[in-house]
């Protein structure tokens, strides 16, 4: 451990011993709780802030600093594998001190419902639809889009709602997606 002073805390990580890729860091108390989760593009820049002067830091950053015991860290490929991860953790070990993913309004996802009569892929919060599969968190709201629009243009899929669907099958006429070719749900005729 790198030395300490009455403004530092005692577990702080030796210089250099941090990696500077991708990641996830948890912080835990001395019982082994995990008190906070967070990602990083680069690991060492990131929790450097939390290992500044602790009368530097915001009061509730210096509270988890100083309520915390340890950090630990994990290296991943990717900025999006560290949300993945971030969102698993915080979601497994409800940090007190995480105050993002309390619930599921801040990253969407992609979900395609098998357990319909005929599959629909849609951009959602709600991870409780049954017979859904789901892929994401997304960072933001438009590559979800974005991945719906090019998953439609290479699979029949469909994208309109429940409500238009039925409508569609109760008189043999597509829905409006369907109508300009971006539905694979298109009603069967009668």
């Amino acid at each position: 451990m790198a030395r300490t002073s009455p403004d530092t805390v005692p577990y702080r990580p030796k210089a250099g011993e941090i990696p500077t890729q991708p990641g996830v860091y948890r912080f835990r108390d001395a019982t082994g709780r995990v008190l906070y989760v967070g990602k990083a593009q680069n690991l060492r820049a990131r929790l450097s802030n939390y290992f500044a002067p602790l009368r530097s830091l915001h009061e509730r950053t210096r509270r988890m600093v100083t309520t915390a015991a340890s950090v630990e860290w994990t290296v991943v490929g990717s900025d999006v594998e560290a949300l993945q991860l971030e969102y698993t953790w915080i979601k497994e070990f409800d940090p007190p001190f995480n105050v993002k993913f309390r619930d599921d309004k801040t990253y969407p996802f992609m979900a395609i419902t098998l357990a319909d009569e005929a599959p629909r892929v849609i951009v959602t919060r709600n991870t409780r639809i049954p017979g859904a599969r789901y892929f994401g968190p997304y960072p933001k709201i438009w590559a979800v889009r974005e991945t719906i629009e090019l998953m439609v243009k290479a699979f029949p899929i469909r994208t309109c709602s429940d409500s238009s669907y039925k409508k569609a099958m109760e008189s043999g006429r597509p829905c409006f997606p369907g109508q300009i070719g971006r539905c694979g749900g298109r009603a069967r005729t009668r």
